[in-house]
């Protein structure tokens, strides 16, 4: 008989509580239990009371064979009761991670992650990069339309002082030829 030290939930609807137990690795979640080795009460304050274990129970179930459910290992590992299932967890993953790392594959997502607000961080900084240089393309624009008009002016004003000194000269030519 294979044994599995897994949860079983209990509690109501928004109020989950689970008994850590001993069990049969073909019955069902809720099924019949071998043996009741603790709980876990996730809504509680008191981290001392959020998880109760009998350690000694814990142990000879470990000892006798039993494989504890991912959940379960975790919890374990957290009190300082160490398996070797867990432990051949975390070999295979960090192996895996490797090997990922070695063909620059991202491994979690939490990495995923990082890498997309990393690339959308980079793609604002390039839009405002680009955005700043249109801003300035056109502010050099205006400033050289404000510098041509004001030259057209000036040159309009001296073309007009200009006439204004030739058309006194004609007048002056002509009072004094009469």
């Amino acid at each position: 008989m294979a044994v599995k030290l897994r949860m079983t939930r209990m509690g109501r609807r928004h109020r989950p509580f689970f008994r850590i137990n001993a069990i049969e690795s073909r019955a069902p979640r809720d099924g019949r239990i071998l043996e009741k080795l603790g709980h876990y009460d996730p809504l509680e304050k008191d981290a001392a009371k959020q998880i109760v274990l009998n350690r000694e129970r814990i142990e000879f179930w470990l000892g006798q064979g039993a494989t504890p459910s991912d959940t379960v290992a975790e919890v374990l590992l957290r009190h300082g009761i160490k398996t070797k299932y867990a432990e051949e967890k975390a070999a295979r993953r960090a192996k895996a991670k490797g090997i990922a790392r070695k063909q620059g594959k991202l491994f979690t997502a939490t990495e995923r992650i990082l890498v997309e607000r990393k690339a959308k961080a980079e793609a604002e900084a390039k839009a405002a990069e680009e955005k700043a240089k249109a801003e300035a393309a056109k502010a050099k624009a205006a400033a050289e339309a404000k510098a041509k008009a004001e030259a057209e002016a000036k040159a309009k004003a001296e073309a007009e002082a200009a006439k204004a000194a030739e058309a006194e000269a004609a007048a002056a030519a002509e009072g004094a030829a009469e």
